[in-house]
């Protein structure tokens, strides 16, 4: 099988960060309060899909990209998973610029697609209406910045322990995105009340600018804490878990790396 290019790579994480925006902050935009009239019964109808559904859309963005992308590219579609498995030495470090650049444009690209389609309804407000994160007055549930940097660090975390156990190869073949997608929906069911759940500073960068108000001055949050806890995890996993795959990416092959000591053994 022919290795993919850096170019081919890139390409894999812009589709697949697009995607987890898109399908993501989209289903919480337009699908999660939706409320249909019923001309019949001169009454609403709530057909939204709440929380539930929105924590259920993020976890299959990230599913369906990584059985669709995932062997091109690793499959990160987050700048805190691709720090976090580099720390892990299951990456490169030249590569870790270009995939956070393309992660963060990709998710922008897809935080204006979302701006465009929502402003063709009339009256549509982006203030509060972005899917974006936030801390205080700013969070669902008028969390605070500490309580929001804890949520965001330690959920981080486990997604990367998720990630690097998942991919493992005496973990059963082929299910690692299913694991990593559900691991996501878990995530997300826990931590949109909290934070709107961010674990991704792609995916708060994408709407922030878009929503406005506060957001924007609190995104520094959602890059610090979940690139904390990412690193964290990758370097506590072969400590914790006893499973050392440093010589190894996350798609599975050995890194350049190790491949020139093994020509050179």
């Amino acid at each position: 099988m022919e290795t993919p290019t850096l170019a081919q790579r890139l390409g894999a994480e812009f589709l697949g960060t697009f995607w987890l925006v898109f399908g993501g902050c989209g289903s919480a935009m337009f699908a999660a309060g939706f409320v249909a009239p019923n001309v019949v019964a001169g009454q609403s109808i709530h057909l939204g899909i709440g929380f539930v559904g929105v924590a259920l859309a993020f976890g299959l963005t990230v599913l369906t990209m990584a059985y669709a992308v995932g062997h091109i590219s690793g499959a990160h579609f987050n700048p805190a998973v691709t720090i976090g498995l580099t720390v892990a030495k299951r990456f490169e470090w030249k590569d870790v610029p270009g995939y956070v650049i393309t992660q963060v444009i990709a998710g922008l690209a897809a935080g204006a697609a979302l701006y465009g389609i929502a402003r063709g309804k009339a009256g549509f407000d982006p203030v509060g209406n972005m899917a974006a994160n936030g801390y205080g007055e700013h969070s669902p549930g008028g969390y605070s910045l500490m309580a929001v940097l804890c949520a965001e660090a330690l959920l981080t975390a486990f997604f990367l322990y998720i990630i690097l156990g998942a991919t493992h190869d005496r973990a059963p073949s082929g299910f690692a995105p299913l694991a990593i997608g559900l691991g996501l929906t878990l995530i997300h069911l826990i931590a949109i009340p909290i934070s709107n759940t961010s674990v991704n500073p792609a995916r708060s960068t994408a709407v922030a600018f878009f929503n406005g108000n506060g957001a924007p001055g609190q995104l520094w949050l959602f890059w610090l804490a979940p690139i904390i806890g990412a690193a964290i995890a990758g370097a506590t996993f072969h400590l914790v878990t006893g499973v050392d795959r440093r010589d190894r990416d996350i798609s599975g092959s050995i890194s350049e790396r190790d491949a020139a000591d093994h020509s050179n053994a």
